[in-house]
C-alpha cells in the first residue's frame, strides 16, 4: 500500500530540543514513524510547547514526516479550555493550507479542538480525500466531559459522514464505527516477547511495575497501600514510570519498600520494554476514563500479568484466563485481588501469563495496518 499524502491532525504535545529538532509523545510518534512507511507523505498537525521535552519523547525518523505547529491550549479550569476558541483561526488556517493534495485525513479526538474541528469537517470542507476520526478515549463513558460527550454524540449520529475508529467492541455501536486495538508492537517486540515470556518464571520475589500518570486516579496510591499487605520477601523490586505533580508525596508514601521502589519519571519505549522484560506483575488500579491503555499489551507481551481494573475497554481483552480483573467500588478491595494474584501457585500463574502473551498480537502495527486496509480505507476506495 502506498498512498499520497497523509493528512493528521492532533492535541499531541511536541517540543523542540537544543538542536532544534522537535520531539514528541513517543506513543503517538511511533505510531506517526510507521504510517509514514505507507505513505509518500505525512504532515502532522499539532501543538508546540515551548520548554525542555519530556522523558518519553521521540523523534521522528523518517524524512517524509512534516510537522507543522499549532499554538498549545488547554488548562486546568474550564476558563483555561475555552480559550482554545482564540487558537481557532491559526489552527483553521493551518488545516486549511495543508490539506491540500492530502489523499487521507486522520482527526485524532477527543480534544478541545475537535468540538469545532469535527463540524468544521462536517460543514466546510469540501472533500477529496478519505476522512477518519480516531476516538481514543473511553467510548463508553458514562459520563464524560461536556465537550467529550458533544463529540461522541456527532460521532455516533455519522453527521460527519466519515468512519471512526474506537476502542472496545459495544453494544449497538453503529457500523461506520470500527473497534480497533492501538498499536504500539512491532514484529521484533513480538518474537522477543516469545522468547522473554517463555522463560520466565513466577517464584517470589517478584517484580512489580505501573507505568502511566502518577496521580491518583490511576491508582498509584491505591497501589502503593495494596503492597503494604503484601509480604515484603514477596517483593523483588517496584517500578513507577511516569511522571506527575504528586510524584515526592508517593515517595513519602511508598518508603516503607525502601532500595526496593523505583520511580524513574517517564521513559522512552526502550527503556520501559527493559523494565517490563523482567516485570512478572503490572498494575494498573485506574479509576480514571480509560480506553485501553497501550502498556497493558506491552506488558503482556513479555508475559508480564496484568492486574489491573474493570474501567473503559480493558476487560474487552483482559479476564480471569490471561490476568486478575479489579471491579472498582465493590466489596472487593484491589489489596485482595493482589494478593490473590501472588499467592497463586507458579504453575497458575505461569498459564496465566501465556495467556496474557497470547494477547500481544492484536497490539502489533501490521494487524493495525491490516484493519484499516480493511476498514477505513476499503470504505473509501
Amino acid at each position: 500500500m502506498q498512498r499520497k499524502k497523509l493528512l493528521i491532525i492532533s492535541h499531541t504535545e511536541h517540543y523542540q530540543d537544543p538542536n532544534g529538532r522537535v520531539m514528541g509523545w513517543g506513543p503517538t510518534v511511533n505510531e506517526v514513524n510507521f504510517l509514514s512507511d505507507y505513505w509518500e507523505e505525512v504532515v502532522h498537525i499539532a501543538c508546540l510547547h515551548s520548554g525542555q521535552a519530556p522523558s518519553g519523547s521521540s523523534a521522528y525518523t523518517n524524512e517524509n514526516i512534516r510537522f507543522v505547529a499549532i499554538p498549545p491550549y488547554g488548562g486546568t479550569n474550564f476558563l483555561d479550555k475555552l480559550l482554545v476558541f482564540t487558537k481557532l483561526p491559526k489552527i483553521i488556517s493551518q488545516v486549511n493550507k495543508n490539506i491540500k493534495g492530502a489523499t487521507e485525513v486522520q482527526l485524532r479526538v477527543p480534544t478541545a479542538m475537535g468540538v469545532f474541528l469535527i463540524p468544521y469537517f462536517t460543514f466546510f470542507v469540501k472533500r477529496k480525500f478519505v476522512f477518519w476520526v480516531k476516538y481514543a478515549g473511553d467510548w463508553n463513558q458514562k459520563n464524560p466531559p461536556l465537550s467529550y460527550a458533544f463529540q461522541r454524540w456527532w460521532l455516533k449520529k455519522n453527521f460527519a459522514g466519515c468512519a471512526v475508529t474506537i476502542n472496545g467492541f459495544w453494544p449497538d455501536q453503529p457500523k461506520h464505527c470500527h473497534s480497533f486495538e492501538n498499536p504500539s508492537l512491532t514484529r521484533d517486540d513480538i518474537l522477543q516477547g516469545k522468547k522473554v515470556s517463555e522463560l520466565k518464571q513466577f517464584e517470589a520475589p517478584f517484580v512489580f511495575a505501573f507505568v502511566g500518570r502518577l496521580e491518583d486516579p490511576k491508582g498509584v496510591t491505591r497501589i502503593i497501600e495494596a503492597l503494604k499487605k503484601v509480604p515484603q520477601n514477596f517483593i523483588k523490586s517496584v517500578h513507577f514510570i511516569g511522571d506527575g505533580k504528586k510524584m515526592e508525596s508517593y515517595k513519602n508514601e511508598a518508603s516503607f519498600l525502601k532500595d526496593k521502589v523505583f520511580f524513574h519519571g517517564f521513559l522512552d519505549k526502550t527503556q520501559v520494554h527493559l523494565i517490563i522484560k523482567e516485570t512478572h506483575f503490572l498494575l494498573l488500579p485506574s479509576t480514571a476514563s480509560e480506553g485501553f491503555p497501550k502498556v497493558i499489551a506491552e506488558a503482556a507481551c513479555y508475559g508480564a500479568i496484568p492486574v489491573v481494573s474493570n474501567v473503559g475497554s480493558i476487560n474487552h481483552y483482559i479476564n480471569e484466563s490471561n490476568g486478575f480483573i479489579w471491579k472498582p467500588f465493590t466489596e472487593v478491595s484491589y489489596e485482595q485481588l493482589l494478593l490473590e494474584a501472588v499467592n497463586s501457585t507458579s504453575e497458575d500463574l505461569k498459564h496465566i501469563s501465556t495467556k496474557a502473551t497470547a494477547l500481544a498480537k492484536w497490539f502489533t502495527f501490521d494487524s493495525y495496518l491490516q484493519k484499516l486496509k480493511e476498514t477505513v480505507l476499503k470504505e473509501n476506495i
